[in-house]
């Protein structure tokens, strides 16, 4: 033991032996360390300056199996059961892709090419382009038979065109960028589908009910939908710009402070720039033939609080955006519940705020200002987590 204690790093060795092995460049072990609580302010015990130059030596002195090596080759290398020693003589062999197992599927090595085969063929490029443009060709055919359909054909393309969409986005959303290591709960879908539910008559409901009360169901605000649909393909490109820029930046950092600075820019910038994109796709959707308009801000707020959730749950943290979602669409949902509440006997002091925001600013500022409030949330959070370099090793 006092061998040990007099060289600190082969404490360390021992101690995240497995994450050393398994590791295929030493960013992964810096990513793991800081993961574990191992800071560029903790590594002076470790006598190094930073957490990479402690990686570094830490990947240079674990050993490990040479029969399979980043970039997916196979090379000639010792039996770790048997011991056998590597022949020198031997060439390098073509072999299968060396695969790491984490959360997040393929590993990546510091030049940002998968360790897989056939991940970056044109095909499967040109395929989850496709899926990530499914959503708004499917909604966009929907909108234009229900827009021509009268009577009992009416319900039955809205149901028809509300499973295509619905199987579109998962479509979408399980292949490409916004792919997640583990699918989404089903209370993070149902409270998506609330949401969008909300986007296209909820607006018209809390009108009437702010006013004589319902008479019937109001018409759908479809022009929302239809530039929420379209912007999943912006969310996408949004996703892999961040993947492709955070994982760079991850490969020239020396120190976990400067990619953590690095990152948080960056991170704003791309939701920055899913903003820009998702407003103009909306405000080109009201002026589709057929579309019924609808405002603009909360659809927005929603566009944005859907993909900082997304954009969570593709780098492991799914339950914050779930939350967020959750809340969301329980806040308007209790929204109109007070309304109905406010008509009981004793009861019209529950549905005086909501009635005088509505007076005050329109129906549009209930869903407004509780998306905006819950992806306002959803971004703080996102800077922290994912401003860590363990979020993007294994990407």
């Amino acid at each position: 033991m006092r061998r040990a204690t007099g060289d600190p790093v082969k404490v360390l060795l021992h101690r995240h032996r497995e994450l050393c092995e398994r590791a295929v460049d030493p960013l992964e072990i810096a990513a793991g360390l800081e993961a574990c609580g191992v800071t560029d302010r903790a590594v002076a015990r470790y006598r190094h300056r930073d957490v990479f130059s402690l990686a570094e030596e830490l990947y240079a002195r674990v050993p490990r199996d040479l029969s399979c090596t980043p970039d997916g080759a196979r090379r000639p290398g010792g039996d770790r059961a048997t011991g056998s020693e590597p022949d020198a003589d031997l060439a390098p062999v073509p072999g299968p892709a060396c695969a790491a197992p984490h959360a997040g599927g393929t590993a990546w090595h510091a030049g940002g090419t998968a360790c897989g085969a056939g991940r970056g063929s044109l095909r499967r490029r040109g395929g989850r382009a496709l899926a990530a443009l499914l959503p708004a060709a499917v909604c966009a055919a929907a909108l234009a038979v229900h827009a021509r359909a009268t009577g009992p054909l009416l319900i039955a393309v809205t149901a028809a065109g509300a499973a295509g969409l619905a199987a579109a986005l998962v479509l979408a959303v399980r292949s490409g960028p916004l792919r997640a290591p583990r699918r989404a709960p089903l209370t993070t879908w149902a409270a998506t589908l609330l949401l969008v539910l909300y986007a296209a008559y909820g607006d018209g409901l809390l009108d009437q009910l702010a006013g004589t009360g319902p008479v019937e169901p109001p018409p759908p605000a479809t022009a929302p939908l239809l530039g929420l649909a379209a912007a999943v393909a912006a969310a996408a490109l949004c996703a892999r710009l961040f993947a492709v820029r955070a994982r760079r930046r991850l490969a020239v950092s020396r120190a976990l402070d400067d990619f953590t600075a690095g990152v948080r820019p960056l991170l704003l910038a791309v939701v920055a720039l899913q903003l820009v994109a998702l407003t103009g796709l909306l405000a080109a959707a009201r002026l589709v033939p057929g579309t019924r308009p609808g405002a603009l801000a909360p659809a927005v707020a929603l566009g944005a609080l859907l993909f900082l959730a997304r954009l969570l749950a593709v780098y492991g943290f799914p339950r914050a955006g779930s939350i967020a979602l959750g809340g969301a669409a329980a806040a308007q949902a209790l929204a109109c519940l007070s309304l109905l509440a406010g008509r009981l006997p004793g009861c019209d002091a529950a549905a005086v705020p909501v009635r005088r925001a509505v007076e005050s600013w329109g129906a549009a500022a209930v869903p407004g200002a509780v998306c905006t409030a819950a992806a306002l949330v959803l971004l703080g959070y996102a800077c922290a987590v994912l401003a860590r370099a363990s979020a993007h090793a294994r990407r």
